[in-house]
């Protein structure tokens, strides 16, 4: 419930500060695990990618961001749960996996930090798809986030990964490569790439 407020209340924020263009919303399942990875152009992405779907989309955050006054309790809302700095612990993925196995949406950014420029992705996204059998969903965010000018958020067709399938550690780098050239494509050209 409180989710479906904090929505509400976003969703008329944006659309008076950041009016959103929605592309292939469609391709995102109504249902079972969704991996859903993005480029990470600001601290407002979370939101983005997630406001307009009818699925909440759940997320790692900082472990600092929780005890901030008021954001803290946000983000717990929003369905955010905290990684410590310096990198993700087993909890953490356990965290991950189990959200994802039991039919979720999480949210992720490939780069792992924010990158106005699409650059060097980290291969967590690609851990999480290969282990967890998750569609894998790229989403490409386009825009500046400049005040009353507006931003569009593309959605991708579901990553066909089966090649990948029973694969290792080894092929965590191809399937990150994957994954980021589905995302660099739909923020290049402007639609939802497909399959």
């Amino acid at each position: 419930m409180i989710y479906v407020i904090c929505r509400g209340l976003l969703r008329f924020i944006y659309a008076i500060l950041f009016p959103l263009k929605i592309i292939g919303k469609e391709n995102v399942p109504e249902e079972g695990g969704v991996l859903l990875c993005a480029n990470h152009i600001s601290l407002l992405d979370p939101m983005t990618i997630g406001i307009k779907l009818r699925r909440q989309v759940k997320y790692m955050a900082k472990a600092e961001l929780f005890k901030v006054p008021v954001l803290g309790w946000l983000i717990d809302k929003l369905g955010a749960f905290p990684v410590k700095r310096g990198g993700v612990s087993k909890e953490s993925i356990k965290t991950a996996l189990n959200t994802l196995r039991s039919g979720h949406v999480m949210g992720i950014f490939p780069e792992g930090t924010r990158n106005a420029d699409s650059g060097a992705a980290k291969k967590g996204a690609a851990s999480f798809a290969l282990r967890s059998g998750a569609a894998v969903v790229p989403a490409a965010i386009v825009g500046s986030y400049k005040p009353f000018r507006r931003m569009t958020v593309i959605y991708g067709a579901p990553i066909d990964l089966s090649s990948f399938a029973g694969a290792g550690s080894e092929s965590l780098e191809e399937v990150t490569d994957v994954i980021m050239g589905h995302i660099r494509e739909m923020a290049k050209t402007g639609k939802p790439t497909v399959n």
